[in-house]
């Protein structure tokens, strides 16, 4: 069956969740490197899957998308759904046939052979999953303090010791384990979900007393008068943020215990129920919210305005914020486990210093990728919380959104026609999983016009700003690296990677 790989008990993808395998070649400072623990199943991939994409973007940006086209706030999110499933076909044809946790970075590698692109692709998706989850602390933060009633008026340096305080709880429960931190995942995904269901049900009881208007949902409006092609445009370059996130899985790929047969049915189930969930909450709050009400900055999230039309006597108010804090740990505690993972991926290549691809010899974590991505952005917090203290929550959500989905469009734009160069090197032969010619083609072309200015107002220009900033900064450490990696006679060497089963076939 196209698509479909064969299962397999090799030391690839068939190992024991305990076993561990060593190779003397890859010694780390004179001690045999341990393996990352394979404890994750199907069921446990999919929640992780789900988990990731549902979180802050859909609590925060259906008012936000709204503004931009008014009741057809639907239609961004159906586009960006489209074109997110296009790049996850991509993906899994890759790391079905790389099943190495550096991602990107590595398909990328396997493709061009530059390592400076590696590194790039690989500091670009790391920056877009620290930024985000430092981002999220600081809402869990804000959810926090509205959750227990604290008085925080004017008082950012609580909001930020809350912030780092939380942070380090992750970084612990992901030095913890990967068992400890999927299980964590699966409470707040759960939570997660029911928030967003209360949501949906509530909508579907209103409109049963005639409360919905849905002639709202076909209405388009762009507040800037741009016709309905850009704009649409522009929306979907913010919905898609809140499609991100499958992406993130492929890094767990060597904690997975069977990736070659779980990952494309997961992946393509996890993109199919959140899309799903996406319309459904869309649909409902255009329905029985004024668009002007779902977009003004000044009134509660366009969510807490939907049950508040639909359930009056429900306290909302107080129920929300725990709702958010869940959301919100959940899209930090899974963007810091990628980003620890993608960090061990490199480390473990060569693209970046060895040392951070060091495991713990107990827990088998990639702990200096932990404590090192935990820095960042400990850093990260800080600085947003000093230099943006007086700047609206919204606009910082939405900057942070959108210079994500930019950062991310440009590595799926890459990705997309690494598959394809893939293909000529190495052939299509192989138990992997298969995609259709065309979608890596036509998913290039849609993640780079998404990713151009046309895409984006005059006031969301400044995401080119942060990310040009933020690939600069990467572009440096690629210069420090490199001479780093000369003058130790260490040599970036990414086929170690190569397990025993990929090259029988």
């Amino acid at each position: 069956m196209p698509g479909r790989s064969e299962d397999s008990t090799s030391s690839a993808t068939g190992n024991d969740a305990g076993a561990t395998t060593s190779n003397p070649a890859d010694t780390v400072g004179g001690t045999p490197p341990t393996e990352l623990k394979r404890a994750i199943g199907p069921k446990l991939l999919l929640l992780f899957i789900v988990g990731d994409i549902l979180g802050t973007g859909v609590y925060a940006l259906t008012g936000q998308v709204a503004a931009q086209v008014g009741g057809a706030a639907w239609a961004p999110f159906l586009i960006a759904f489209a074109v997110a499933t296009l790049t996850a076909f991509s993906y899994l044809e890759l790391v079905t046939r790389f099943p190495q946790a550096a991602g990107a970075a590595l398909y990328t590698h396997k493709a061009f052979g530059l390592q400076v692109l590696t590194f790039l692709v690989a500091f670009a998706v790391m920056c877009s999953g620290i930024t985000s989850a430092s981002t999220a602390s600081y809402a869990f933060a804000d959810f926090f303090s509205s959750a227990f009633s604290l008085d925080v008026a004017g008082g950012s340096s609580i909001l930020m010791i809350i912030s780092l305080a939380f942070m380090i709880i992750v970084a612990g429960i992901n030095l913890r384990g990967i068992s400890e931190s999927v299980k964590t995942n699966v409470v707040l995904t759960i939570v997660e979900l029911s928030g967003l269901m209360l949501v949906i049900f509530v909508g579907l009881y209103a409109m049963t007393q005639g409360t919905a208007d849905f002639s709202r949902v076909t209405i388009f409006e762009s507040a800037e008068d741009k016709s309905t092609f850009l704009a649409v445009t522009g929306a979907t370059a913010l919905a898609f943020f809140a499609m991100v996130g499958f992406e993130d899985s492929v890094n767990m790929v060597e904690e997975t215990k069977n990736p070659k047969r779980d990952f494309p049915k997961m992946m393509l189930s996890g993109l199919g129920i959140t899309g799903v969930i996406y319309m459904l909450v869309s649909i409902t709050a255009v329905a029985l919210v004024p668009v002007g009400d779902l977009a003004d900055p000044d009134k509660d999230s366009a969510l807490i305005q939907v049950v508040a039309v639909g359930a009056p006597d429900l306290p909302i108010d107080d129920i929300f914020p725990f709702i958010g804090m869940f959301a919100v740990a959940n899209t930090a505690l899974i963007n810091m486990l990628m980003a620890s993972r993608l960090v061990y991926g490199m480390g473990k290549a060569g693209i970046v210093p060895r040392t951070l691809g060091r495991v713990h010899q107990t827990r088998r974590t990639p702990w200096v990728g932990i404590l090192f991505t935990t820095a960042i952005s400990l850093g990260l917090i800080v600085y947003v919380v000093l230099a943006n203290s007086t700047t609206q929550g919204a606009a910082n959500i939405t900057l942070l959104g959108g210079t994500t989905s930019l950062l991310l469009l440009v590595v799926f734009t890459i990705v997309n026609i690494a598959l394809l160069v893939v293909r000529r090197k190495f052939g299509t032969a192989g138990n992997h999983f298969r995609a259709p010619t065309w979608i890596p083609i036509v998913g290039a072309i849609t993640c780079a016009f998404l990713a151009g200015p046309w895409a984006r107002n005059d006031d969301q220009q400044q995401q080119y700003v942060v990310a040009g900033i933020l690939m600069l900064v990467g572009f440096v450490m690629w210069i420090l690296t490199y001479f780093l990696t000369r003058n130790s006679g260490e040599k970036v060497d990414i086929d170690k990677l190569i397990t025993d089963e990929e090259k029988r076939e």
